[in-house]
């Protein structure tokens, strides 16, 4: 009996096992980027192939791309993405040509120097104190009301605490471990982009809540244990996570497009605005370079331009 034909657009298995899956376990494996990051890089090697393949570039193969065709791709890419999805795309095939580059099968990257649209800068999206106060409050709320059970009230509290109070990605609350998490002092050591380790506070009600929550429903818990769980003591997803936050951005009447990451924004906001120390934010976020945490700043100069403006006499 023959075998089915491939789908059109798939990736020959012959160019996955020469080219594509080596470069991706070496992100993998030996770049330690996350899962997330490897499937991105993954599907901008698939869009690009199908968009040589169907503009007939495809011919020599990797080797036999030029300068030219990927400023073509750069300008096509412009109809069919926005410009921060392009970015990331060609942020990934620069990687993946570097690569093989670097592994002696390539003479040069194709894509060094093509020039990209410059990306719009605007503002990270971030909460109010009182709207984060509002949000927050949500978990109890239902609670009283006999709209959700106990454990699912604490564990989402719990959720939405630890990503204000520690300022942590989603990641990388559902990948904290009970271990990983000192009592005493009051912070979490916290597993970053590229494995990268760094000390987090997670405040006083995050620790709170996190006690609470510990000693009524995972008295058992041990140094393996994840933080967040399911009511069968699995590990809680990031996807599980986003949709709790949706659950209590509706009830309090909040942007309904706003994302566990903002709740990041908004503690690094709110530190800035109460005079942190901005190299100590950094070091809070695990951002690579002050140049990220920054544009917080930003934020913060224009609170300060509203207030000045409301209220000196010569605004």
């Amino acid at each position: 009996m023959a075998a089915a034909p491939s789908e059109p657009d798939q990736i020959p298995p012959a160019i996955v096992g020469e080219w594509l899956q080596p470069f991706l376990d070496f992100l993998a494996k030996e770049r330690r980027y996350s899962a997330c990051t490897v499937r991105n890089y993954r599907q901008a090697f698939e869009d690009f192939h199908r968009w040589a393949r169907h503009g007939g570039r495809w011919g020599k193969g990797v080797p036999g791309f030029s300068t030219r065709d990927m400023r073509d791709f750069v300008i096509e890419g412009q109809r069919r993405f926005g410009r921060r999805t392009l970015h990331n795309h060609v942020s990934g095939l620069r990687a993946f040509f570097r690569y093989w580059q670097r592994m002696g099968r390539l003479e040069k990257n194709p894509f060094l120097g093509v020039p990209l649209p410059k990306l719009e800068k605007s503002l990270p999206k971030f909460l109010t104190e009182t709207q984060v106060a509002e949000l927050l409050a949500g978990p109890q709320r239902l609670l009283e009301e006999g709209r959700v059970d106990a454990f699912t009230a604490w564990r989402d509290r719990l959720a939405l605490e630890l990503l204000y109070g520690g300022g942590l990605r989603v990641s990388e609350v559902v990948a904290l471990d009970h271990g990983r998490v000192d009592i005493g002092s009051g912070a979490a050591r916290i597993l970053g982009k590229g494995r990268k380790e760094r000390i987090c506070p997670l405040g006083a009600v995050a620790l709170a809540v996190l006690r609470k929550f510990r000693a009524d429903f995972a008295p058992a818990s041990g140094p393996r244990t994840p933080v967040l769980i399911t009511p069968a003591h699995e590990r809680l997803t990031v996807r599980a996570v986003q949709r709790i936050m949706k659950r209590y951005l509706a009830l309090a009447d909040l942007p309904m497009d706003l994302s566990p990451h903002k709740l990041r924004h908004s503690c690094a906001t709110h530190l800035l605005n109460s005079g942190a120390d901005l190299r100590a934010v950094q070091e809070l976020l695990g951002h690579a370079n002050l140049a990220t945490t920054q544009i917080y700043t930003h934020t913060s100069v224009a609170r300060l331009k509203e207030i000045h403006a409301r209220a000196h006499p010569r605004a």
